[in-house]
């Protein structure tokens, strides 16, 4: 028989009340294990006293389970560091409440004339951040969440008179590039769609201001399929439980002011408030994003089907190690000793036994990440030592040989469009392996460029699919090193 208490305050005796100084769009497992605990932690180490409501920024949701537990959760944090497997959990008390406009508009409204209020930050998924036209300021509630916002801060506007020390600090955490600039572009697309006050225009740009973010962090959420020995290890009854890893890494963009008013300086987490977030973002999207998409193609062909057996594995975790180390860290213009410190804690992101991340749900359009995530490093390496990265490039192949779609008798997990699809099948066709890159290489909509210009890439890649298809994936590699210098 199951004798836990529920997860309540009263059931806790916690009586702290919190004065509310965030509101925070959304209420799923990210947010909840990110800032959530982000500010629980600052709350601890800055006595910062902070309050979070929680708003439900589209109709179905899961505000009425979090009003349930009074707003409490726990966090389960597992990973590695440096060799060591750890775990930590905590149990998060800073939400006051959750509101779902959709059932109570007022309710909404009310936040908006919190005095303490000073941080809004949201993570409405990607689609989140985006305009739509028949929106508009009558209704309750708009379903855009920048019109959404935009109906809050006027109504923040109007009930303190235009008071210059009311505006907000805005804080989007959704995974776009500029993602603050963006939002703001179209909270002022309404505003003018709506013709409201031009003195409600000055009070928004200068009496608010709006930060672009770089968010990272696993969070793989509710730990259903292991969720009796995780309530195990709990003396309440938690239906809100959330697993994330531990590394942690906010980048927010702003100067004195907002470092100020966040001192997360006197907290062990990772958050760099800078005047510019894009070298952050790079170096994620080239070591994190890059080691990904360099290794799907690869370890698959191997053999392996997760990214911790890649890693793990002699072979292809010291191909990753070295395609990291020499040749994507050395394209980038940021502190090498810093590089190498984000990286080593990639890797062990990368082994982290809690979180199973199969090589086949990141095989989702590969070719369009590779552009992305890879060919910069590729390119910027030649650019600076005037030859082909031997790792990258070896990558390159057995990305050409993945979109074959078979190896070995089986059938190889491609997800792309019908079209690229198409197109590589019609190109494996041929069995001229320099025919088949010349053609590849060719596809400016892919690359952005006529690849078969790179000096002597077209005839070491050839170079690197014969090999492949002779050897094998890992004494192909082996002899293509051999002749790599000689090409």
């Amino acid at each position: 028989m199951n004798t836990k208490q529920d997860l309540n305050r009263a059931n806790l005796n916690l009586e702290e009340k919190l004065p509310i100084r965030i509101v925070q769009f959304g209420e799923g497992n990210f947010l909840r294990a990110f800032v959530g605990y982000a500010f629980q932690e600052l709350n601890k180490a800055a006595n910062f006293n902070a309050g979070i409501a929680i708003v439900q920024p589209i109709e179905n949701g899961m505000v009425k389970m979090v009003n349930n537990q009074d707003g409490l959760y726990t966090i389960f944090m597992k990973g590695v560091k440096k060799g060591q497997e750890i775990q930590d959990i905590s149990l998060i008390k800073n939400t006051v409440k959750a509101v779902n406009p959709y059932n109570d508009f007022q309710d909404y409204l009310s936040l908006a004339k919190e005095e303490a209020l000073e941080f809004v930050i949201s993570n409405t998924t990607e689609a989140g951040i985006a305009y739509v036209k028949s929106d508009k300021l009558d209704m309750q509630p708009p379903s855009s969440f920048p019109a959404k916002l935009t109906v809050f801060l006027y109504e923040r506007y109007k009930h303190f008179n235009g008071d210059t020390t009311k505006g907000l600090k805005i804080i989007p955490c959704e995974l776009i590039n500029y993602n603050a600039k963006i939002l703001k572009e179209i909270i002022l697309q309404y505003i003018e769609d709506w013709g409201l006050d031009l003195k409600f225009i000055t009070w928004v740009l200068e009496c608010n201001s709006f930060h672009n973010t770089l968010v990272d962090r696993i969070v793989p959420g509710y730990p259903r399929n292991d969720i009796e020995n995780y309530n195990n290890q709990l003396e309440y009854k938690d239906n809100l439980i959330v697993a994330a890893e531990t590394f942690f890494l906010w980048v927010i963009e702003g100067g004195e002011s907002l470092q100020k008013a966040l001192p997360f300086n006197k907290t062990t987490l990772d958050v760099k408030i800078v005047k510019d977030m894009q070298p952050y973002r790079t170096r994620k999207v080239r070591i994190l994003n890059g080691a990904h998409t360099t290794m799907v193609p690869f370890s698959l062909l191997y053999g392996n089907t997760t990214v911790k057996e890649t890693i793990d594995n002699s072979f292809t975790g010291a191909f990753i190690n070295k395609a990291v180390f020499n040749e994507i860290i050395e394209t980038l213009d940021m502190d090498k000793a810093e590089l190498e410190r984000f990286a080593e804690e990639v890797l062990d992101r990368f082994r982290n036994p809690f979180i199973v991340h199969n090589l086949s749900s990141i095989a989702l359009n590969t070719v369009s990440k590779f552009k992305v995530r890879v060919l910069p490093s590729l390119l910027e390496y030649v650019k600076i030592k005037n030859k082909l990265p031997i790792h990258l490039t070896f990558a390159f192949a057995c990305l050409i040989q993945f979109y074959k779609g078979n190896w070995k008798g089986a059938v190889l997990p491609v997800q792309d469009s019908d079209d690229i699809e198409a197109k590589f099948s019609k190109i494996w066709e041929s069995d001229n392996y320099l025919e088949i890159v010349k053609t590849v290489l060719t596809i400016e909509e892919y690359w952005g460029q006529d690849l078969n210009k790179v000096s002597s890439l077209t005839n070491t890649l050839a170079i690197a699919l014969i090999e492949i298809n002779t050897n094998g994936v890992e004494q192909g590699f082996i002899n293509f090193s051999k002749q790599f210098e000689d090409v």
